[in-house]
């Protein structure tokens, strides 16, 4: 939890992607997300959660559905959606946040 806090209260935004191992649409973001961090270069991170090893922060964040998707930025949420876009159009959402 403390690392989760160091993080996402980083001045660059932080992509959290919270997640569960049974769930297929948290599969299919996996290589979405491998092609946003090289799409943002260093300027933003991504964080995954598993939600089922993470039950307070489940709780924390409402997380009801998965996958959800969280920008922070200094510790504040900035952006937040469940379900998935694409690479380019999530690259696009990070980039208004540096």
């Amino acid at each position: 939890m403390q690392d989760f806090d160091a993080v996402i209260n980083a001045d660059k935004p932080v992509l959290v992607d919270f997640y569960a191992d049974w769930c297929d649409p948290c599969k299919w973001l996996v290589p979405i997300l491998d092609e946003v961090k090289k799409n943002i270069h260093g300027k933003g991170s991504i964080l995954k959660i598993n939600i089922e090893e993470h039950e307070l922060l489940k709780n924390l964040y409402e997380i009801r559905s998965v996958p959800t998707l969280i920008i922070f930025k200094n510790g504040k949420i900035e952006w937040r959606m469940n379900g998935f876009k694409t690479a380019p159009e999530l690259t696009k959402i990070i980039e208004e946040y540096y």
